[in-house]
């Protein structure tokens, strides 16, 4: 898996600090965002905002991350968030490649192994008959994929809160420690707001915690 921040909103923080601002005074966010203000400054009132639930001015900031070989099982619990734009990899025009996502549970297990080989094998024999768009229907969810996403970082934030998670599934958890890492290394400040779900809460809100905090949900 590979992920890579190919696109963002220039000078995302004061985007952001004027965005609030503008909310709250009467002077023109043209004047606002060209004022001397320190980083550290804009940084205050943004937490202080998030902290008392004021996000839309989140949406604000747009990042663009190109996703290189991810599962198809993968690709299909990201596109679930649906505040976002994606553009995947289509199996339709495009030939599949003896190329899988394998989880570590059965990358031991010889019939395991040995279907996604037949599975391959079968599908370059369909397409000397068929056209893709018709056998793609029998290619698994382990088939690597390609996906290019972008969202607005109040969306990014949600996402992260659930799939950081350590009871969310092991391949779009390694995903999105990927995307923090990518926007840690753009604008450290920001990528502080990427956390599972229970770091902003203080608690657990599942059924079955992991342990880091105590669950709520139970009681």
């Amino acid at each position: 898996m590979e992920v890579k921040l190919i696109g963002a909103t220039p000078n995302p923080i004061r985007v952001i600090y004027t965005a609030a601002r503008c909310c709250y005074s009467s002077r023109s966010p043209i004047d606002i965002i060209v004022e001397k203000k320190s980083k550290p400054a804009m940084m205050r009132l943004i937490k202080r905002l998030f902290k008392i639930g004021h996000h839309s001015v989140l949406e604000h900031v747009s990042l663009t991350f190109a996703i290189h070989r991810i599962s198809r099982a993968c690709s299909h619990q990201l596109v679930r968030h649906r505040l976002a734009s994606y553009s995947q990899q289509s199996q339709r025009y495009v030939t599949q490649k003896r190329s899988f996502v394998i989880p570590r549970s059965l990358r031991r297990k010889k019939k395991f192994l040995q279907s996604l080989s037949m599975i391959h094998d079968l599908y370059q024999e369909l397409l000397k008959e068929i056209e893709k768009e018709d056998a793609r229907y029998l290619i698994p969810n382990a088939q690597a994929t390609n996906i290019v996403m972008t969202m607005n970082l109040r969306e990014l934030i949600h996402a992260a809160s659930l799939r950081l998670c350590n009871r969310a599934q092991w391949e779009i958890r390694s995903l999105f420690r990927k995307i923090r890492s990518e926007l840690r290394d753009y604008e450290p400040t920001l990528a502080t707001f990427l956390r599972p779900k229970c770091q902003h809460l203080g608690f657990c809100p599942e059924e079955e915690p992991c342990g880091r905090y105590r669950s709520v949900a139970r009681q």
